[in-house]
């Protein structure tokens, strides 16, 4: 049931006049009508009318308690709850005024109160420019104070300056809403109705090795996904794989002369990427190779058996290379490469044929799209799709057939004007209305070298991705015996710190950068434990995890603390850590919103030392100095340590990140 039929539903059973209930009983057949609510054979039956609105009233009833029961447990966006008390005292102040600015953030000074409200400024010029009243923001701010309703979260609010609202939050409401967390878990905030979400990422070229360039569309977009699931929304993953096209007709006829029973005896194509060179250098020296090519790219095509056995031969060599690197970096896809929407780009060509959008030019059709100088060319003078063709195909495909709500390219920036202009087609042919379905563009950067320069190896080839997996394996081993790990932990837990550290520095260097700039990769600093970078949060992690082992304090008995001990919040550090905690979901929603990961970096980085100041001044574990013996467990810090390593660790999860509970 969607979130604004339920606040609705809510509000009608709290009335009992007779226009509500013909309301009510309005509202119940227009959410039938759409699915909304099931009929049940019982109800048909009855025949007073009375006696089906109680059925339904009940019924009702019941799925607000259980909508009721969810909301209950999911971690509070304290940003949204004052956006709310604001947005309500706003519209109370200022009934008349369309769309009012309403600007809440998290003070950056703690004499400033823990949130503030920057709306009066913004409302005074509105009041300015639409109605030539000069108001100042000041007596703006003491109007909208005066109209915030009654609320749990408050305590007080200050005007400040020229009409800043500073607010403090209610110690007894962070306390709760910590308590919460550790006795349900980090559960995602309430984001209303479930959406389908596609996301295009990863993305190689059968036939050629996945190189540095592919590191970042893979990073990201895996963990774009686990953010969405993590969420409650339903996810595809695809792999849109350079699967087809004129390649394969030079691999094939180059396969047929290399490995002649390549039918009947798997041929032993070790390295791929030499195959390739090897038939590219062919085609561009020999001019009848070059023509056995095209004639291989037509048989196969035209579905010849024997041809598409030997391009599901070279792509498998490919898959297994994929999925190595994606098995090193836990990444979860499905395969949906170009050649899947072959056959629907006859079809595509005809829509745009048949709505009047096709010119042809020098023999090819192109699509012309307002706003984009480049046309899209949907078939070659040879009668042959192109690039354009297929990813209006994939585009069409996700929209019509998978129903996406959401759909997310994370692909370089260089592709920007294609994937605008195939999505503007697809706007103007009809496939999606923007204001409904979200299709973006999450672009990126390049990785650039230590030089400043595109990251590539000595001799000037490109970085394949497997060696940069295997260096980082090998450094992470060599930093952690620096440390004198390999003296501590045992063979497996040294081999699991190992793969965290390596696999996770890769990543969090990746994430922990606006997508959109290019970045510098350098091992020595994502592997440096001071700063921002996964190998001081993973240390820091494991740190906390072991305050409470140490202590002797084991899972059940945090559990039961969480739910009879009450988190005092007294100490200026446990208050500041206590409220960072608690921004977890306003860091997930911004990044919902505008797909930038680095955000969550910079949260779980300044969670991390918030938690370094709270330990430095607060002693969770009081010991005898003479004895080194526990006199005294605090065990309200504790719970602080526990919800604080809760946070990170789902951080972690969605940044793909596995940590490791000895390091």
């Amino acid at each position: 049931m969607a979130l604004w039929s339920s606040t609705l539903l809510l509000a009608f059973l709290s009335l009992g006049g007779e226009n509500e209930i013909k309301l009510l009983s309005a509202e119940i057949e227009r959410l039938k009508n759409f699915g909304c609510l099931g009929v049940s054979p019982s109800l048909e039956g009855l025949r007073d009318e009375n006696a089906k609105l109680k059925y339904r009233l009940n019924f009702l009833k019941k799925s607000l308690q259980e909508e009721r029961s969810k909301s209950t447990k999911s971690m509070i966006n304290i940003n949204s709850c004052l956006q709310e008390i604001f947005g309500a005292a706003i519209q109370a102040a200022y009934p008349d005024l369309e769309n009012p600015p309403l600007v809440v953030t998290p003070s950056q000074q703690p004499k400033f109160g823990d949130y503030q409200c920057n709306s009066a400024m913004g409302i005074s010029q509105i009041l300015l420019k639409t109605r030539e009243q000069k108001v100042s923001p000041r007596e703006i701010a003491e109007r909208i104070v005066k109209n915030i309703p009654a609320n749990e979260c408050i305590e007080k609010v200050e005007i400040a300056g020229p009409g800043f609202i500073n607010v403090h939050l209610r110690k007894d409401f962070v306390s709760k809403h910590l308590s919460s967390l550790l006795i349900n878990g980090v559960q995602p905030p309430a984001i209303g109705k479930r959406k389908k979400v596609v996301v295009d990422f990863s993305s190689p070229n059968i036939a050629k090795e996945m190189h540095v360039g592919h590191l970042r569309s893979t990073i990201i977009g895996e963990s774009m996904c686990r953010l969405f699931e993590f969420v409650g929304y339903d996810v595809l993953r695809l792999n849109h794989l350079g699967d087809w096209g004129t390649q394969f007709g030079m691999l094939i006829a180059h396969l047929q002369d290399k490995f002649p029973d390549y039918l009947s005896v798997s041929p032993p194509i070790g390295d791929l990427q030499a195959f390739y060179k090897e038939s590219k250098q062919r085609f561009d020296t020999e001019e009848e190779f070059k023509k056995r090519a095209y004639q291989c790219v037509v048989l196969l095509q035209s579905k010849n058996p024997d041809f598409i056995k030997a391009w599901n031969l070279i792509c498998d060599v490919s898959r297994r290379e994929f999925q190595k690197i994606y098995n090193c970096l836990d990444i979860t896809i499905i395969e949906r490469g170009e050649s899947f929407y072959h056959e629907m780009m006859k079809d595509i060509v005809k829509e745009f044929e048949d709505k009047g959008f096709v010119q042809v030019d020098d023999g090819r059709k192109v699509v012309f799209v307002p706003g984009f100088p480049v046309p899209l060319t949907i078939m070659k003078s040879d009668g042959g799709y192109t690039y354009d063709t297929s990813d209006l195909a994939a585009l069409k495909h996700r929209l019509c057939e998978e129903k996406g709500d959401i759909l997310i390219y994370v692909v370089d920036s260089g592709q920007s004007v294609h994937l605008q202009t195939v999505f503007a087609a697809g706007q103007m042919i009809g496939w999606y209305d923007p204001k409904v379905t979200r299709v973006t563009h999450a672009a990126f950067g390049v990785v650039l070298g230590e030089d400043k320069k595109k990251f590539k190896t000595r001799s000037g080839d490109t970085v394949r991705l497997i060696d940069l997996l295997e260096e980082g394996l090998k450094r992470a081993m060599d930093k952690l015996k620096d440390k004198e790990r390999d003296k501590v932990l045992t063979p497996e837990e040294l081999k699991a710190a190992q793969t965290s550290v390596a696999f996770g520095c890769i990543k969090y260097a990746d994430l922990s950068h606006n997508r959109l700039n290019d970045y510098v990769f350098s091992f020595d600093k994502m592997l440096d434990d001071r700063g921002n970078t996964a190998a001081y949060l993973l240390y820091a992690f494991t740190r906390i995890r072991a305050i409470a082992r140490l202590a002797n304090i084991d899972e059940q008995m945090l559990r039961k603390a969480a739910r009879e001990e009450v988190l005092v919040l007294d100490h200026e550090k446990e208050w500041k850590l206590g409220k960072c905690i608690l921004r977890f979901p306003e860091i997930l929603q911004k990044i919902l919103e505008d797909l930038l990961l680095h955000t969550l970096c910079d949260y779980l980085y300044e969670l991390a030392t918030t938690f370094t100041e709270f330990y430095d001044s607060c002693y969770c574990v009081e010991k005898d100095r003479q004895t080194g013996q526990i006199v005294k467990v605090n065990m309200w810090r504790l719970l602080l340590c526990e919800a604080t390593a809760t946070v990170m660790a789902k951080g972690f999860d969605i940044l793909g990140i596995k940590p490791v509970q000895r390091m």
